[in-house]
């Protein structure tokens, strides 16, 4: 037990909350990995999707689910996840005042 102690404090809150409260490890290692894929496609979505075809959708889709096996391993003794996180948030900010300038624009004219 003393060495899962010591993994489990180096690990960041979200991995660490997953691994404790999920039943087995396979299982949280998928939740974290589902995790990280919803959270970089969001951020893809927001800052650097264009309109593509559907083809150039799934590419990008299988581009992302093999980053997102990479970043799994890295979410275990990294931030990753709550990189994501402030990342998707700095998006959100920067899209709400872009529609907010849209509106405003679109009203003075």
């Amino acid at each position: 037990m003393g060495d899962q102690a010591f993994v489990y404090e180096r690990m960041y809150p979200l991995a660490r909350f997953l691994y404790e409260t999920m039943p087995n490890f396979e299982i949280a290692g998928y939740a974290l990995f589902a995790v990280i894929f919803l959270l970089s496609a969001f951020v893809y979505k927001l800052g650097f999707a264009k309109k593509l075809s559907i083809g150039q959708n799934a590419v990008i889709a299988l581009f992302l689910l093999v980053g997102g096996l990479g970043l799994t391993f890295l979410a275990l003794f990294l931030p990753v996840v709550e990189g994501l996180v402030i990342a998707a948030l700095i998006l959100i900010l920067y899209k709400i005042r872009l529609w907010r300038e849209k509106r405003e624009n679109a009203a003075s004219q």
